[in-house]
């Protein structure tokens, strides 16, 4: 899974803890954000030294018209986000661990204080989310472990930019500034799929914006390439998945050995509908260059951040992208009980056609 981000909310670290698991956990999580934020300087030192390589100066310089940008066009919170740079010296911050049951398509939650439930858990060390993983593996769960690009303390703390973002190229760096600052507008609580597919929906609508104002069409060809491949995975990943789901709600009736050659020859023809489709684009989808090998947990992950993409784009086409009316309106949405958002947002998929 390519680019990811994660909500990564540390006022839950104040609570009372008990047990050594989630003591453990959360001391390599504040240790880990400690150590980003001292290492962070004003970006405009950054610019300024004399000792800062060109390429690096003209990305943050790019960063800073974007930061501007979304707070002017795409009514974003900046406030002091991205002001500062952190040189971490490799290009993601922290890695994500998805865990799913064998014969489900419903990731394990990490529930915490405040911010709800998760469907995934990020770490700051490899090593200690390959010793979960470990864990889930053995109890037969699916697991995925992905570099995490960025991620949000929704406002708490004032974000800063980092090797993550830099190592990208320029429209994804945008892109992916623009989804960071998308999760300051609104959160809910235990869902995860509504959660991060608006923030993807702001940075796809977004970064189309931003480069018709660049004035980069072929840029903005190449990024609509992309959306296009995203969309059309998304397509081969829901009708996969429902396959799946009908093959698991027969566990009970179907021997083990069955349900697992035929969950294989389901992920498999997945594999390779997605190599056929990979053929069509100059760039690699958003499970990397084929051949790949897929489970659940990296289809539940895929879900959760694209599964109300198209809706959340198309509320906003329908509101003539007048984002701060479409913030309000999503607002409104997540009031709703959650089969009534779903319901709704299910609707407005429907409803979505690609700009062409």
């Amino acid at each position: 899974m390519r680019q990811l981000s994660q909500i990564y909310l540390f006022l839950l670290l104040v609570t009372p803890l008990s047990g050594c698991t989630t003591i453990g956990y959360y001391s390599q999580a504040i240790g880990g954000h400690v150590s980003l934020m001292m290492k962070a300087r004003p970006i405009h030192q950054v610019i300024t030294a004399p000792e800062t390589d060109p390429e690096l100066r003209r990305q943050l310089e790019l960063a800073a018209q974007a930061r501007a940008f979304a707070a002017q066009e795409l009514a974003l919170p900046v406030d002091d986000v991205f002001s500062e740079y952190v040189a971490l010296g490799r290009p993601w911050v922290v890695v994500n661990l998805v865990a799913v049951p064998e014969f489900s398509l419903t990731p394990h939650q990490w529930c915490y204080p405040f911010v709800g439930c998760q469907s995934y858990r990020g770490y700051f060390r490899l090593a200690d989310a390959r010793q979960e993983q470990t864990a889930f593996q053995e109890r037969d769960y699916d697991t995925f472990i992905g570099a995490v690009t960025a991620y949000s303390t929704l406002g708490w703390f004032d974000d800063p930019l980092h090797t993550g973002f830099t190592s990208l190229a320029d429209d994804r760096m945008v892109a992916l500034m623009f989804h960071e600052l998308a999760h300051r507008v609104l959160y809910i609580n235990g869902d995860t799929a509504f959660n991060e597919s608006f923030a993807t929906a702001v940075e796809l609508e977004g970064l189309r914006l931003w480069l018709k104002r660049q004035g980069a069409s072929k840029v903005f060809e190449r990024a609509l390439a992309r959306l296009q491949h995203r969309q059309k995975t998304l397509e081969l990943v829901a009708a996969t998945s429902e396959q799946l789901q009908q093959l698991y709600a027969r566990q009970d009736t179907m021997d083990k050995s069955t349900l697992q050659a035929r969950k294989a020859q389901l992920l498999d023809e997945l594999a390779r509908d997605y190599a056929n489709l990979a053929g069509q684009y100059e760039e690699p989808g958003p499970f990397g260059p084929p051949p790949v090998r897929l489970n659940n947990a990296q289809l539940a992950l895929f879900r959760q951040y694209n599964q109300h993409v198209p809706a959340f784009r198309q509320m906003l086409k329908e509101l003539n992208y007048r984002f701060s009316e479409f913030y309000r309106a999503v607002e409104e949405l997540s009031r709703q009980p959650a089969d009534s958002r779903t319901a709704q947002l299910e609707l407005l998929s429907k409803r979505f056609v690609e700009h062409l």
